[in-house]
């Protein structure tokens, strides 16, 4: 069983998450300039076992498509482009960016640490995989 990966996809930044081999816990990775993506996961992928691809769908609250919906649209056809055989679903993100700096409100982090915006792509990458795990 190979981990599962969380993206939050982002212009300029996109945090990733995974998980562990058994699919039970969800882990922050990191954060990479977004053009460094790809060769990231080529790289990651390589050194790890990893089964199935989730990335966060942008939606408004009544569930239609927002601004970064064609970027994660695009980012998807990338995906299966470099990795044609690897699975990826998108997960409703609403929310997330919200819940991450909650979580980072609620752990006692400084004012100087809740603004380091890839700190918050990484944990809503997190929250995204926890969700789906908790789906699944």
């Amino acid at each position: 069983m190979g981990r599962i990966l969380s993206i939050d996809y982002g212009k300029k930044r996109t945090g990733l998450a995974v998980t562990d081999p058994l699919q039970l816990i969800a882990s922050g990775l990191t954060t990479v300039p977004t053009h460094e993506l790809i060769p990231f996961l080529k790289k990651y992928m390589a050194a790890e076992t990893v089964s199935e691809i989730i990335i966060g769908e942008p939606k408004n609250l009544d569930g239609s498509a927002t601004d970064a919906t064609a970027l994660v649209t695009e980012c998807i056809r990338i995906l299966k482009k470099h990795f044609p055989e690897m699975p990826v679903k998108k997960i409703d993100e609403r929310f997330t960016s919200k819940l991450a700096t909650r979580s980072m409100l609620d752990s006692g982090l400084k004012k100087k640490d809740r603004q380091n915006k890839a700190l918050v792509d990484e944990i809503s990458a997190t929250i995204l995989l926890q969700e789906y795990l908790q789906y699944k």
